[in-house]
């Protein structure tokens, strides 16, 4: 078992800051009945129904539709069973990882889930290896057994202790082999899973249904009998809807004006949950570009941006500029970036710039979403023009793309700079670094940092204790701001609105930050 509740905060903890008159918090008893569906809002609409083909915030629905192996119960800073039984490793290097199925397990519609299920929903996320897929997560999997209905062994090719964490994911959700393909993404608009819901229905964009499954055997304690999720294009529709109680929560995409003007407003209805996150917003700087490829570019880029000012003057203070991959809150978090360029520094950059020979303005487009990671976007990339540009080494030109459109841009290299987000699969310093490094990785923009993937990692994996990391984790972060292929800017705290007859807040943020719709009830007492 790992050794982490000595050192590892609870990620998502939050504190509750009430806007409500008389005090009233999210704490009051409440029931799962009357009042409805709970109708939450949020901007990140899933990319793709099947778990085979996202490793992105499609997982926010995963979650809750879908079951793994392991999971996160409300206050658990470590895996906990789900599907599962009992997990452990079966020897000390950590290759060998063996579970045992809660008994009597079902699919919603009924069907038996069992070892078969689990090894079958594993092999065909290698075996389709989508491009926006997780099957990256799985690097470290040889192979998967079964022994009789209830017991599955996972064979790894190289020690890895983060494993657990990995199949903790909504990347491992297990899915129903008689309505899955082996080789290629379930299409249209069905998803059938063992989740504590089923998906009733879904309407790409606009919302998804989601109804209480009677065949849920699992750790989750359902606190009302259905959820509506809406996904709205922007933060104003979103709190719009919420105003006039067409929703009930928002959660993730809210805008620093929005989260602003909940906080200091009166009696409102409403009510604002705001604690600490592990969001990471930051750059990537293709290597085969002409210009971004050029290490002294990338340096000088690296000493010009000004995260303070994009924290205060575009996310009015909403989010905390960051200075390493790694977030502050998990171990072996660092200020790398900070450490080898310290203050934003236009003489600086020149120098770095004229001693590689470049004399010229560089050239440079930067690229971003225009409906993944919140309204504040756009606006942030004109403050990184501004910067760049003031300095009077760059001429910058922004372009942007729709999500869908965007993935497809960045896969193919066709981005010299661009723009990404990073929830993390699972609270541990390896989660946010390994994902972005290697020849093949979740960016689509290779990375080989040999000192990292084939010495760093490899080594910090084999520890079961993960304070032990620290030094790998330290070096790797030092290792990355020097290359300044990635380049860390935010961040992100956790919100959550609500009207006021809504309690649950608090317990619906999984270590991954991921929604728990289960825990969102209806106030019945004062």
């Amino acid at each position: 078992m790992f050794n982490r509740n000595r050192f590892l905060r609870r990620v998502a903890a939050i504190a509750s800051v009430s806007l409500v008159a008389g005090g009233c918090g999210l704490l009051s008893d409440g029931d799962s009945g009357g009042g409805g569906p709970i109708v939450v809002g949020t901007t990140s609409a899933p990319s793709t129904l099947d778990p085979a083909g996202a490793w992105d915030g499609s997982w926010e629905l995963y979650r809750n539709i879908y079951q793994t192996l392991l999971a996160y119960p409300n206050g658990a800073t470590a895996p906990q069973p789900d599907a599962a039984q009992s997990c452990s490793f079966a020897d000390s290097s950590s290759r060998t990882y063996r579970c045992t199925l809660r008994a009597g397990l079902k699919f919603a519609d009924g069907d038996p889930l069992n070892a078969e299920a689990v090894k079958y929903s594993v092999d065909r996320i290698r075996a389709i290896n989508a491009a926006a897929g997780p099957a990256g997560l799985l690097g470290s999997l040889d192979s998967v057994d079964t022994s009789g209905d209830r017991e599955v062994v996972f064979h790894l090719g190289k020690s890895d202790a983060t494993f657990p964490f990995v199949l903790a994911t909504p990347a491992l959700s297990i899915v129903d082999p008689k309505d899955y393909p082996a080789r290629a993404l379930r299409k249209g608009s069905g998803a059938d899973g063992s989740g504590p819901y089923r998906l009733q229905s879904y309407q790409e964009g606009r919302q998804a249904v989601l109804t209480s499954n009677g065949n849920y055997h699992g750790f989750a304690q359902r606190q009302n009998d259905a959820v509506t999720i809406r996904y709205f294009q922007d933060s104003a529709g979103m709190v719009k809807a919420l105003r006039d109680k067409q929703i009930d929560v928002t959660y993730r995409g809210l805008a620093a004006d929005d989260i602003l003007a909940l906080q200091q407003q009166g009696n409102s209805g409403l009510q604002l949950v705001d604690g600490a996150g592990t969001d990471i917003s930051y750059l990537v700087l293709d290597p085969k570009d002409p210009w971004a490829g050029r290490p002294a570019v990338r340096k000088a880029i690296a000493q010009l941006v000004d995260r303070g000012a994009i924290a205060h003057k575009v996310y009015k203070d909403t989010v905390d500029p960051l200075y390493s991959m790694v977030p502050k809150g998990l171990v072996g978090h660092t200020t790398a970036f900070f450490d080898e360029y310290g203050d934003p520094s236009n003489g600086k950059a020149r120098t770095i710039l004229q001693d590689a020979g470049i004399h010229q303005k560089v050239p440079l487009t930067l690229w971003y979403t225009t409906d993944r990671y919140g309204s504040e976007t756009a606006l942030m990339f004109n403050e990184l023009k501004r910067q760049l540009e003031g300095s009077g080494l760059f001429t910058v030109t922004l372009k942007s793309r729709p999500w869908k459109s965007y993935v497809v841009g960045y896969q193919k290299g066709e981005y010299p700079v661009f723009g990404r987000g990073w929830s993390p699969d699972f609270p541990d310093a390896d989660n946010f670094i390994a994902p972005f490094t290697g020849a093949h990785n979740a960016l689509g923009t290779p990375y080989p940092a040999k000192d990292i993937t084939a010495r760093l990692l490899p080594h910090s994996r084999a520890q079961s204790d993960r304070a032990k990391t620290v030094g790998d984790m330290e070096q790797a972060q030092r290792i990355i701001a020097g290359d300044a292929q990635l380049l860390p800017l935010w961040q992100g705290r956790q919100y959550v609105a609500a009207s006021d007859d809504i309690s649950g807040g608090e317990q619906a943020l999984d270590p991954s930050t991921i929604m728990m719709m289960w825990t969102l009830h209806r106030k019945t007492s004062w």
